[in-house]
């Protein structure tokens, strides 16, 4: 599906003064199923180039006003990035090599059979997409690369449900959720699990980059377009053409980019700053944010009518306290990946896997993480006890309830916190800690099994 996508987004422009030929061509080319404007000489194909954007010009040397290298170089100088074929009925290997320096990318001789010529532009656009997903994946970091999303319990077997289903379409998708909960796995998913999974998948932040910078970021810009604007370059959509483009945290794009985004979801066609032509593209967009969009509309800070456009399909990613029977099986990942960095094979005990279970996260799975990463460096046994964790988790909390200023509770509560300092301090030896809180090791055993360590 992907391919018959990426063919019927394709713009040619065919360049050829011999109307029969023109006419053949044409023909047959629509025919393949793309998209083909006419042209009669190179002056009538430089006029078009300049006001839409083709992946591919097919021209004819010998024509009249202006021929087709004279044409070349001026494509090279408003769209490098379009390819362009040069046919012609006269010329040897000097003339074919001449041309393919100045910029062609293919050279053909007439007559010339018609499968051959499809056989060349198909290779070309097989290389256009390969340039395209590569661009997309050294600009993500290569990050792109789907992750598992880890958990059994009842909420997130209905999530990965939906997004099976989800993935199938290319409908708009707004995910929200807390900060950390996995609104990027979520995204990577879809993107992964449909028909655009050989596609590129771009991301962008739109919290990360500055108001004015946005719209060159998103969708590009020609060269000279502002200072500082020395080439021509491609914007995430242009990168994400024939795949997916995640825009995270969407609810902080200024309200200007947000009548922009809009034009783009209904046109499916961009325009790069500095630019006076409309550049067709095929991207399914997915958003996600963890503000309250409903709210921002209401506060005027996102517009109403693009939130309706973007919650076509909306996919809420619950908080960890939410599905706290997901904690073990999150811990058993992480600390496997952490483990085998370090040749170790981790293991929760059950007092700490309890202490995790009792927190809320507010940080979510993201802080789950990095408490178990912490863990891995610092724990020097291959289990991992309620003393490796951090204290606000297994330790002293603070509560500034009533019912907490009974002395004997806050009492219990600071004894609890020493003793859990002493055995992180000794990394878990009883007899070292118990000589650090000035009791006999029997009588820490005895204030152990009371506060559950």
């Amino acid at each position: 599906m992907l391919a018959h996508q990426a063919i019927q987004a394709v713009r040619i422009l065919l360049a050829e003064d011999d109307e029969i030929m023109r006419i053949t061509l044409t023909d047959w080319l629509h025919k393949k199923g793309w998209q083909v404007t006419e042209a009669v000489d190179g002056k009538e194909a430089l006029a078009s180039i300049k006001k839409t954007n083709y992946q591919l010009v097919l021209s004819d040397i010998r024509m009249p006003g202006l021929d087709g290298q004279q044409l070349l170089e001026k494509i090279k100088e408003i769209s490098p990035d379009t390819d362009v074929i040069l046919m012609t009925a006269y010329g040897g290997t000097d003339d074919a090599v001449d041309c393919l320096k100045k910029g062609a990318v293919d050279y053909i001789l007439k007559p010339f059979d018609l499968d051959d010529l499809t056989i060349r532009i198909n290779r070309l656009l097989e290389i256009r997409a390969i340039k395209s997903r590569c661009a997309s994946l050294l600009g993500d970091g290569c990050l792109g690369k789907q992750k598992p999303i880890i958990g059994s319990s009842r909420v997130i077997q209905g999530m990965l449900k939906l997004i099976s289903q989800v993935a199938l379409s290319n409908a708009t998708v707004l995910v929200s959720g807390e900060s950390g909960t996995g609104k990027e796995l979520v995204a990577a998913a879809i993107h992964y699990g449909g028909d655009r999974a050989d596609g590129p998948y771009v991301r962008i932040n739109c919290a990360a980059i500055p108001e004015g910078l946005m719209e060159s970021e998103l969708f590009g810009h020609e060269k000279g377009a502002f200072t500082g604007a020395a080439s021509l370059k491609k914007g995430k959509f242009e990168l994400a053409d024939n795949g997916t483009i995640l825009l995270d945290e969407i609810g902080d794009m200024p309200l200007p980019l947000q009548a922009k985004l809009l034009r783009v979801l209904q046109e499916q066609e961009i325009e790069r700053v500095g630019g006076t032509k409309s550049i067709a593209i095929n991207v399914r967009v997915i958003c996600a944010t963890a503000k309250d969009l409903a709210k921002e509309v209401k506060k005027g800070t996102f517009r109403e009518d693009l939130f309706y456009r973007l919650q076509v399909i909306p996919i809420v990613v619950p908080a960890l306290r939410d599905r706290k029977g997901d904690i073990g099986e999150l811990c058993n990942f992480f600390l496997g990946h952490f483990g085998r960095h370090r040749g170790v094979s981790f293991k929760m005990s059950d007092d700490a896997l309890t202490a995790l279970k009792s927190y809320d996260f507010p940080g979510n799975v993201r802080e789950l993480k990095n408490i178990l990463e912490r863990v891995s460096v610092l724990a020097t046994s291959s289990v991992i006890e309620p003393w490796n964790l951090p204290l606000d988790i297994c330790g002293e909390r603070v509560d500034d309830s009533d019912e907490n200023l009974k002395l004997a509770t806050a009492v219990a509560k600071a004894e609890k916190t020493c003793i859990l300092r002493a055995l992180r301090q000794t990394n878990g030896n009883k007899t070292e800690a118990s000589s650090l809180l000035g009791i006999s090791r029997k009588n820490l055993w005895e204030k152990m099994k009371l506060y559950q360590l």
